[in-house]
């Protein structure tokens, strides 16, 4: 009982950080599990922490969700963004082209290259907004840099927060586009968990809610933290945190 319940805490924190900051959550969960052998990382699990996140996400951003009218231009662009994802996700999960990507080498150098690109990008000196050039333009060009979030080690918040700086959207803006892209991404990521859950015989148990309310709390608690932390500092440190968390795994590999 314990054990169980702390596994699940150790997949929470690992999810509902990981999930919102430019860090590879591919990365930790590989470092976490080198550490400590997981016995209830099951795919029900799975889906139950992308459900708390997805659920933080929405409870955050619920005032913008609920005047749907009045920023029903705002998800148009999103869902566009969106697009490429869908297209070449289901096409990397069909050809189960995806599984052969999920490599511990892959995940090391994506996590060390693509933190050196957000540090590149975070040089950026233009200060665009949401408000006033998020256009269709931009929407597709931040999609297409999110297809880059299927490789294992890059992250889909890193990415995507790189894309917005590299066109010159600041700090705050570029992290909360990475963020509404996010809730169709966990749904995404839910439906298929879901549709892979009705092939196996997987009884729901208590250590679901446990995954879901854990993985909201975290979730909130970083997105919070996050768009504080953003309007002061750069994201300096969180690629000095990628670069070590890629030698730390390139050890682990070699070693």
């Amino acid at each position: 009982m314990i054990s169980n319940f702390f596994e699940i805490f150790l997949l929470s924190i690992v999810q509902g950080i990981s999930e919102f900051l430019p860090i590879s959550s591919a990365a930790h969960i590989i470092l976490v599990s080198n550490i400590y052998e997981f016995k209830n990382q099951s795919l029900l699990i799975d889906i139950s922490l992308h459900l708390g996140s997805l659920l933080a996400i929405l409870f955050y951003f619920r005032k913008d969700i609920f005047y749907f009218n009045k920023n029903l231009n705002l998800f148009f662009k999103i869902a566009i963004s969106t697009i490429p994802l869908v297209i070449v996700g289901y096409f990397l999960y069909s050809t189960e082209i995806i599984y052969q990507l999920r490599n511990i080498k892959v995940i090391a150098w994506s996590t060390l290259f693509f933190g050196i690109l957000i540090y590149i990008a975070d040089k950026n000196k233009f200060l665009k907004k949401i408000e006033t050039d998020f256009n269709i333009k931009s929407a597709l060009i931040i999609g297409f840099f999110q297809v880059l979030a299927l490789i294992p080690g890059v992250s889909r918040a890193g990415i995507t927060i790189t894309a917005g700086r590299i066109l010159g959207f600041n700090r705050v803006d570029s992290t909360k586009i990475s963020f509404y892209l996010s809730i169709p991404a966990l749904i995404g990521a839910s439906i298929l968990g879901i549709k892979d859950l009705f092939k196996e015989n997987i009884e729901f148990n208590f250590l679901v809610l446990i995954g879901i309310i854990l993985s909201f709390f975290f979730s909130l608690i970083t997105i919070k933290f996050f768009l504080k932390f953003i309007k002061t500092f750069s994201f300096n440190v969180f690629v000095l945190y990628r670069i070590f968390l890629a030698l730390i795994i390139f050890y682990i590999i070699y070693n």
